[in-house]
């Protein structure tokens, strides 16, 4: 049969029966990933935003000011607030409440009406509809005209219509679900999680009180855990927490407000003495990590008033070499805030703002507010420009050590560290890097490994702490150039670039294996520092892991069981004693890699089949980046207070 037929045949058997038509949420219930993401943690989480965002958008509108989230013992989720509660008369063109509308029709919401809402978040008016669809079992209660209103839906279908089952003076929608088990491969809810993103509500949205209660945990009276989280300053209050753990170098924050054509701006910048550049940027309460025109036009204002100033003042006179752009952020942290009426986001999950009209305005409201700062506080402005001074010259000579690690390794395609034990597959996809503590563990490695697939890079100690060095010690330490090298990639050579080159990425896994104790954890701290603050790009791409090698072998007679947890540790050894003693038991803490043999080593840790690896991800960038430099910084009190709070095994080092 020819191709000719063979198309002819596909053609007429491909017909109006094969299209399929999915109604009201079905299509959510089919593909939700295209919705929110994912079907894992990320996506469970999101469920909650999106029925927070709705809260906040009443907020915005200056029509609540009180949410309150609860986590329940059978991790449903309860949302309340007290803003004016979702219409409930009769909607003319869908002949059914408006509030059977909003949870049931996809696109549906008062976010779409300008005379309802200014500016809005969520997921483009899926959001709440798309909750109802993902969860096995919703209610919702509306508070207004003195009555509560009520509906119940099954899988995003309601059980009956919208009823009136009581009377009450209080105001605002009350939305309780419980995500779909069949849907959700997580269903557990993270208190941590809710609670960071709620805290950065709070702190976007000043005067609001947001409330997070977890019943599945008590507190010391007895009752539920409970987090409040509310800012009285806003954006300053979010910036001192931020740079809570770094040396600042001027004593005040410098805050800017202004509104151009409708669109309201609020930027909070604060210079320390790290050598990182940490700006956060949001529109409409949406963290746009990927920034976009308002992060742009805020650098362009930021660059171009620093700089006029700086000649001005004749501080330059006696630089060799040009100031760039970097140069005026190193050791700026900054949080930028838009509300843009009707934003154009580059792709469904909102990591990049488009509209061009935004870099304009930000730029406008930068250089105006920062000219009058600059010239009322010339102390400050010295101080600031010094720094600036600073930094290019420590650019200049970090360029050429840059220049020295591409032109010794990624550039001139050769020289891959002596150490770095290859593997024989040169599809990045199948490639993976075990970037091993010690030299020692790393020979085991070597031994124990899969060749094929499996390229061993043994690190020697500590790798440099970056969040305390500046740019060109970094590129001048061995193990970050062997680091570098060995993945294949390259970092701009542009000055006003510090993208990384992923085009040449030799692995698609990217391991991190250290011991199991306090210097291991270290290790691995470190290792991360570098990826966040310089190959950010690794992370967000989900090419980096964590090995997690057993913390026990447990022995008796022929018997051998391997323990990951304390919890495994004792179920083991109480399985093992049934006749009610430990006689014959031996019990062997691992606390380094070196002593397992190589075949230990490969079936506990390294082989794809058995092993257990955790996956680096940024669930929350700002976050991320006070931990790390809380974590990595001088101040120790409230770097022991995190591990001591955070440590899995308590005893770790015994």
């Amino acid at each position: 049969m020819s191709d000719e037929e063979k198309l002819q045949i596909a053609a007429e058997t491909y017909t109006a029966d094969n299209i399929q038509v999915l109604e009201g949420l079905e299509a959510v219930r089919k593909r939700p990933a295209m919705y929110i993401g994912d079907v894992d943690v990320r996506g469970l989480h999101h469920l909650v935003y999106e029925v927070i965002d709705n809260s906040i958008d009443e907020a915005m509108a200056g029509y609540c000011n009180e949410i309150k989230v609860i986590i329940h013992q059978d991790n449903s989720i309860t949302v309340r607030d007290n803003g004016r509660g979702i219409p409930v008369d009769m909607h003319e063109k869908e002949q059914r409440s408006a509030l059977e509308v909003v949870m049931t029709v996809l696109h549906a919401g008062g976010k779409f009406n300008k005379d309802s809402y200014k500016v809005s978040g969520g997921l483009h008016g899926v959001g709440v509809s798309c909750v109802n669809a993902l969860s096995s079992h919703l209610w919702v209660k509306i508070y207004r005209e003195g009555k509560i209103w009520y509906q119940e839906y099954e899988k995003g279908k309601p059980i009956e219509p919208v009823k009136i089952i009581g009377e009450s003076k209080s105001v605002g929608t009350e939305t309780h679900f419980k995500p779909d088990p069949s849907i959700f491969n997580a269903t557990v809810f993270d208190a941590e999680i809710l609670a960071n993103r709620m805290r950065e509500l709070a702190f976007l949205n000043k005067k609001i009180r947001l409330t997070l209660i977890d019943e599945r945990t008590s507190n010391d009276n007895g009752g539920p855990s409970t987090q409040v989280f509310y800012s009285e300053n806003g954006l300053v209050d979010f910036i001192n927490y931020l740079d809570e753990n770094r040396e600042k170098l001027i004593p005040e924050p410098i805050y800017m407000e202004g509104e151009r054509a409708n669109t309201p701006i609020e930027i909070v910048l604060q210079y320390n003495t790290s050598f990182a550049e940490n700006l956060h940027a949001y529109v409409n309460n949406i963290n746009t990590h990927e920034g976009g025109t308002h992060l742009a036009g805020f650098r362009r204002g930021l660059t171009r008033t620093l700089k006029t100033y700086a000649e001005k003042s004749g501080m330059l006179k006696n630089l060799k070499f040009d100031i760039s752009g970097d140069d005026f952020r190193e050791g700026l942290t900054a949080i930028i805030s838009v509300k843009v009426a009707e934003p154009q986001f580059e792709g469904q999950t909102k990591t990049k703002l488009g509209n061009s009209e935004v870099m304009g305005i930000v730029d406008q409201v930068v250089s105006e507010a920062l000219n009058n700062y600059l010239e009322e506080h010339p102390k400050e402005a010295r101080t600031i420009v010094n720094k600036v001074i600073l930094a290019a010259t420590a650019r200049h000579a970090a360029r050429k050590a840059r220049e020295l690690v591409q032109r010794k390794g990624v550039l001139s395609g050769s020289g891959l560290p002596g150490k770095l034990a290859d593997c024989t597959e040169r599809d990045p996809a199948m490639a993976e890097l075990f970037l091993v503590e010690g030299d020692s563990a790393g020979g085991t490695a070597k031994q124990g490994r899969d060749r094929r697939f499996q390229a061993i890079l043994p690190l020697r100690g500590k790798i440099l702490n970056v969040e305390k060095a500046m740019q060109h010690k970094i590129f001048d330490s061995e193990e970050i150039k062997n680091i570098f090298t060995a993945l294949g990639v390259s970092i701009g050579t542009d000055e006003d670039s510090k993208a990384l080159n992923l085009e040449k990425l030799r692995y698609h896994k990217i391991i991190i294996m250290t011991d199991a104790d306090v210097d291991g954890s270290h290790i691995a701290t470190l290792i991360l520092t570098f990826f966040f603050r310089y190959m950010k790009e690794l992370i967000e791409n989900g090419y980096v892991y964590i090995a997690t090698p057993p913390l026990y072998l447990i022995k008796k007679g022929n018997i051998e069981r391997y323990c990951w947890t304390e919890e495994e540790r004792i179920n083991i050894v109480a399985e093992l004693s049934k006749d009610g003693t430990d006689k014959g038991i031996h019990i062997q803490r691992y606390k380094g890699l070196g002593e397992m043999n190589a075949e230990q080593l490969w079936s506990t840790t390294m082989d794809p089949e058995r092993r257990m690896l955790r996956q680096v991800t940024i669930e929350n960038g700002t976050e991320a980046d006070r931990i790390f430099s809380m974590l990595m910084g001088d101040d120790v009190a409230p770097r022991r207070e995190f591990i001591e709070r955070n440590a899995r095994y308590a005893n770790i080092d015994a």
